[in-house]
């Protein structure tokens, strides 16, 4: 892929460049005062990425309840607490 970053003016001034490119498979990154600010995508990429970002995720606390713990005990370690004085 020919990835090519764009300043925003240029970017502006040959948008048609960029969404061809972005079409021909190659994302065109899109700067606001040189900070990577947006990428221009053909549909084809983004509908992948959209396929992607609509996987189920478990939530966190799914995934918590979810970890094997074996015969349901949780083995703890028997330590004395040190004294403090």
């Amino acid at each position: 892929m020919q990835t090519k970053k764009w300043a925003l003016q240029d970017a502006k001034n040959k948008f048609s460049e960029v969404v061809n490119a972005a079409g021909a498979g190659d994302p065109q990154i899109v700067t606001r005062r040189g900070v990577p600010a947006a990428v221009v995508l053909s549909m084809e990429e983004f509908a992948k990425y959209q396929k992607f970002s609509k996987i189920q995720q478990p939530s966190f606390t799914e995934y918590l309840l979810n970890i094997p713990t074996g015969d349901g005990e949780i083995d703890r370690l028997n330590i004395e607490p040190r004294n403090i004085l």
